[in-house]
């Protein structure tokens, strides 16, 4: 158990860091399953709006460092692939 003050601080801190991050990173999850199976079922409109969110979600993950940049990098990169794949 914590010591002093703010040593519980930061484990309420933490909890509440834990929670909020865990639910962004299920939405990330979430909203690629979703994109994959619009590329699946060859729906270009709907794929293109979940692509769209689905980029801006991981932008404003990569912004608040919850994913790493790189990876954000290389999942914009295949969306946009499987994007062109689809209209071609």
């Amino acid at each position: 158990m914590a010591n002093t003050k703010s040593a519980l601080k930061n484990i309420r801190k933490n909890k509440a860091r834990y929670l909020q991050n865990r639910t962004v990173s299920s939405r990330l999850k979430t909203l690629e399953k979703k994109f994959l199976a619009a590329i699946d079922d060859k729906d270009a409109k709907l794929s293109k709006e979940l692509g769209a969110s689905l980029i801006s979600a991981l932008e404003k993950a990569k912004k608040s460092n919850l994913v790493h940049a790189n990876k954000v990098s290389r999942k914009k990169s295949r969306c946009a692939e499987l994007l062109s794949k689809l209209a071609a």
